[in-house]
């Protein structure tokens, strides 16, 4: 989504994390991997949440709010691309699964495994977009799967060019019974 069309709710809720001093976000990544419910931050979490937003809205700003202390904001595409980018042959079998596992999740599982895979990225030092994210948070539990499909495309596609001769590993064993 270009700039001109961003959400003005997302755009303002964005612009206050980037604002929060250090303190702040520390609170706010302390509560990572869980609900509002379970917050300790939820006070601060208010104050930045916008007006007129249902309670499942509130969730996924309340992830991203918590996530957000722990990214660098500003990677183009959404998570799957971003976690492609943090793809090497040293890891690529284990995130793999990490990923499979990632996109099987179902909204009560999906702030501990997003909270894994962000702290991740951070090793790795890639950025993730966060207005993305939020976006797509906010389609997790649709009947298509349209995010998990497009997170699996942009994740599991073989680059436009790879060697001939490269192998292509399946991960039958996942799927073992």
């Amino acid at each position: 989504m270009p700039e001109r069309d961003l959400d003005p709710k997302v755009k303002t809720f964005l612009e206050k994390l980037a604002l929060l001093d250090t303190g702040s976000k520390a609170k706010l990544k302390r509560d990572a991997g869980k609900t509002i419910g379970e917050s300790h931050s939820i006070g601060l979490f208010y104050r930045l949440l916008p007006y007129g937003l249902n309670a499942a809205q509130e969730e996924s700003y309340f992830l991203v709010a918590t996530l957000y202390p722990m990214v660098e904001n500003g990677a183009v595409g959404n998570l799957g691309a971003s976690l492609r980018r943090a793809r090497d042959p040293k890891n690529n079998k284990g995130l793999d699964r990490r990923i499979e596992i990632l996109l099987d999740s179902d909204k009560t599982q999906l702030p501990f495994r997003l909270r894994q895979v962000i702290k991740f990225l951070k090793s790795k030092r890639v950025s993730v977009n966060c207005q993305q994210l939020l976006n797509d948070l906010q389609k997790w539990n649709q009947p298509n799967r349209i995010v998990q499909k497009q997170w699996a495309r942009d994740y599991f596609a073989l680059p436009a060019k790879m060697p001939a001769n490269e192998p292509i590993t399946v991960l039958s064993e996942a799927y073992d019974d």
